[in-house]
This record gives structure tokens, sequence and C-alpha cells, in this order.
């Protein structure tokens, strides 16, 4: 149950409802697979980060964008973090002021940069000497308007554990500029000689999914200790805080995280009154969600295991794939019921490595036709889902109070084809 969104609640009968509403029912109306998202789960997360890190703390996107989402982060008080134009439209369109919008990638391309200055982004973070150049040449021709806002994105040589694939903070990395070889040093100087940018905060990211405090902390101390000499009014210590997946594991809460981070900023003498922001995306959203799927074939391969197949798979989760991620199932007719079977819950694509959880844990009488959930999905399932062997992306729905509602309609085969010439 610890894994479950905040208002998650099983009845008399074992069944489980999430918002008020039933997940089998939502299952039988929607279809499967299904994201199912509780809506009061996001508002308190948001809040919570507004109340450990103030004005300024940002919704990472890339974690899990729709429109509803972006006005949702909005309405409680965060700026969001996009970090291609795709993101930045989708929040535009959802109503987000430009002002309250932070523009990351590593590599940006003209019509974007432009696009931010078009808009009045509120932030653009600046990852490169040649993006310095390009955003130069950018407010030359522009030679008009407010100077943009711009935080340098720095490295501080910090190895975040977490798989390799998400760490952003060691030396060897493509993103920002290096605090050890003076590239920081190098790039702020370029940057304060640019007469058509705002220089306002240094920024910097360590990866995601990190659940060890100490990273963040020694991240905190290059950064803050980099960042403090320049008297600039912004810090921004980006994200990463880890979530738990599975039983038995454990993270720091934003608070907890807002907390040691101020506390390492603080003994490397940052100016009290900088400003101290961050940007969590999967602390936000991962436990959020539940993704529901119907259970197909069981094959029993005596001595070896038993598949459970499902109706998703790596086209709605890649994580399993990507980073051998970790997740329990069970069933929402029976959520705490015994689960002594050992399975191995798998998608319908077809690849051998098309796995949704590895070791799964199920009730002894799950059978063909059964609503099956894997919670802990709001971040980077929908977010990276895709199309492979053409399976149409899931649905999304928000519940609230006993209310339910689509806010990313199910993929039909139309919508596969609008493309095709």
């Amino acid at each position: 149950m610890s894994l479950l969104p905040e208002t998650a609640a099983v009845d008399s009968a074992g069944r489980l409802s999430v918002g008020g509403v039933d997940l089998l029912e939502l299952a039988e109306r929607h279809g499967t697979p299904l994201f199912v998202y509780d809506e009061a789960h996001l508002r308190a997360r948001c809040a919570e980060a507004v109340a450990a890190f103030g004005d300024g703390v940002a919704y990472a996107t890339k974690a899990f964008l729709c429109k509803a989402m972006a006005r949702l982060a909005h309405e409680e008080g965060m700026c969001l973090d996009v970090a291609t134009g795709g993101e930045l439209e989708v929040a535009l369109a959802a109503g987000v002021p430009a002002s309250r919008l932070v523009l990351h990638g590593n590599n940006k391309s003209e019509r974007e940069l432009g696009r931010a200055l078009e808009v009045g982004m509120g932030r653009i973070v600046v990852d490169s000497f040649d993006e310095i150049a390009l955003v130069g040449r950018l407010t030359e021709e522009r030679a008009r308007g407010a100077r943009p806002k711009v935080l340098l994105r720095v490295t501080p040589g910090v190895e975040a554990h977490t798989h390799e694939f998400v760490r952003t903070g060691q030396e060897d990395t493509k993103f920002g500029f290096s605090v050890a070889s003076g590239a920081a040093a190098r790039a702020v100087a370029a940057l304060e000689l640019m007469g058509g940018v705002e220089l306002v905060g240094v920024h910097a990211h360590i990866g995601s999914q990190v659940f060890d405090a100490e990273s963040f902390e020694s991240a905190a101390e290059v950064l803050g200790g980099f960042a403090a000499p320049l008297g600039l009014p912004e810090l921004v210590v980006g994200g990463g805080l880890g979530v738990a997946y599975v039983q038995g594991e454990h993270a720091p809460t934003i608070s907890e995280w807002a907390g040691a981070t101020r506390a390492a900023l603080a003994k490397v003498g940052l100016p009290v009154g900088t400003r101290v922001t961050a940007e969590p995306g999967r602390a936000i959203v991962a436990s959020a969600a539940i993704t529901l799927y119907r259970v197909g074939t069981i094959k029993e391969l005596p001595g070896i295991r038993t598949y459970v197949a499902v109706d998703g798979g790596m086209s709605d989760n890649p994580r399993p794939v990507l980073y051998g991620s970790g997740y329990e199932a069970f069933l929402p007719r029976e959520a705490t019921a015994p689960r002594p079977r050992t399975v191995r819950i798998v998608g319908k694509h077809c690849e051998t490595g098309d796995v949704v959880v590895d070791e799964a844990h199920v009730p002894a009488d799950l059978t063909g036709g059964d609503v099956l959930a894997t919670p802990v999905t709001g971040a980077y399932g929908y977010s990276m889902a895709s199309n492979y062997n053409k399976v149409p992306r899931p649905p999304v729905v928000f519940v609230q109070g006993g209310v339910e509602r689509v806010v990313v309609r199910g993929e039909t085969v139309d919508d596969l084809l609008r493309l095709d010439a």
C-alpha cells in the first residue's frame, strides 16, 4: 500500500479504488492499457515542492506532460521546465505564461531558441559555448525588448549512485560546463560580456532516480562554492530525487531533499538572499499513477518459469528494458491478497526483452482476463511511450473526488495512419 497513490483505498471486498473511482470499472470503461493518475496526489506533491523550495521551483515536464498536467502544476504555483520546442508548445497551449517556463537542452536549435526569445521565456539554461554564440547572435538580431535571463549549467563532477544512463553530473557528460576544468568560469566571463543577455544564476543536475542524499549534498557544496563568489541572485540544484518502486525501497521526501541541500549550501557560504530552487519531476508524478493491463496468455515452462503476457509492455513502459527497472504487480479485484506465485510479466511486443516485471509476485488464482496493475508508473511511462509494432498509445485518466476525466485520449488506428503519405 505504501507504493500506491495517496487516495488509494480498498473496500470490504478487497477491490481497489483511487480518487474514489473503482479501478476495475475504469478498465471496463476505457480499456487497457490505461494510465490512472490521482489528481489529489499530484497537487499535494506540487504544493510540497513549492513549500520546500519557494517561488521558482519548476516541474520537470519530461517526466510526464500533457496540457492537463501543465495546467495543474501552474495552478499549484510551480514553474515548468521544458527541454524541447514540443514541450514548450504544450505548456503554452495549456495557458502557462512563458515567464513561468525554463528552457533546457544540450542541443537547442536556432528555431527553439528563437521561439523562446519571441515568447519571453522566463529562463534559458545555457549549456555550451556554441549555444552562447548562438544566443548572442539571436539577441543582437532582435536588438529590442527586455534582455533574456539565462542560467549557466555547470557540471559539478559528482557521480550520482544511479544507472549510468541517467547520470549527468560527472565530468564525462554531454551536459553543461565543467567546474573542475575551468570551462564554467570561462562561460561566466563570456556571458557577462554579452550585452544582450542577463546572467542571473547557475544551474546543475547530477542525475535521475538518486536515493543517496550525500550525492545531492556533494553536488550542492561544489555548486555553492562555485556560485558564491559570483554574487548572482539565483542557484538551481536541478532534480533527480528518487522514488520507491518496489517494496523495501525508501527515498527522501522533497522536503528532506530541500533541507539537506540548503544545509550544504550554507556550509560553503552561499549568500542568504540567493534564490535556491530545484526541478523535481519524478518525485511529483511517479507514485501518483497506476497502469492497468489485461492479462492474456499464461505460459508455464516446467522447471523454468511462468510467463504472464499483458496487452501493453515496452511501448507504454520502456524503463525495464532501458534501465532494468523493477516494479510490483497486483490484482485490483483483490488488492491485499497474498501473492505467493512468482511469474515474469511480459508485454505483447516482438522482443524477448519486452519485460514489464521480471519477477512479479502475484495471487495464486491469477488467470487470463484479469486486470493487473503496476504502481508507480506516473513518470517516464507515457512520456517515453512509442508505437513500436504499431501499438496505439494508451489513454490517460485523472481521478479525483469520485470523478474521472480523460486528459489524453487513447490513440486509434486512424492516428497510426495519419502521417503516412
